[in-house]
């Protein structure tokens, strides 16, 4: 079992920056791979950012790419979203999530445990 608690969120002006937290329980986080959505009111959930649990995997929305940047340090069971140039249209629930398998999965479906979300809110 895993536990995922999201932090760092927050109501930031178009074209500043946050950096999500992701901490996650468990001794076994290294092997999971990591991903973060987001949910917009009336929108269904949306990969955001995905990164494999030795790191040398790291994927991105087309929305996102050049903007967002997914790491982690396993040895504090932390995944981290840097968001820079932030837009309105980015403001969103956003949520981490873990899936037990090695590699990035867009598909929100394959990612087995979910954090309870935070509130990321981007004024034009």
């Amino acid at each position: 079992q895993v536990q995922l608690v999201e932090s760092g969120g927050g109501l930031v002006q178009a074209g500043g920056s946050l950096r999500l937290s992701c901490a996650a329980s468990g001794r076994t986080f290294s092997s999971y791979a990591m991903g973060w959505f987001r949910q917009a009111p009336g929108k269904e959930r949306e990969f955001v950012a995905g990164i494999s649990w030795s790191s040398d995997i790291t994927y991105y929305a087309d929305s996102v790419k050049g903007r967002f940047t997914i790491s982690r340090d396993n040895a504090k069971n932390t995944v981290y979203l840097q968001m820079n140039s932030l837009k309105p249209e980015d403001t969103a629930v956003y949520y981490c999530a873990a899936g037990i398998h090695p590699v990035v999965y867009t598909n929100p479906h394959m990612y087995n445990y979910w954090g309870q979300g935070t509130q990321v809110t981007v004024s034009s």
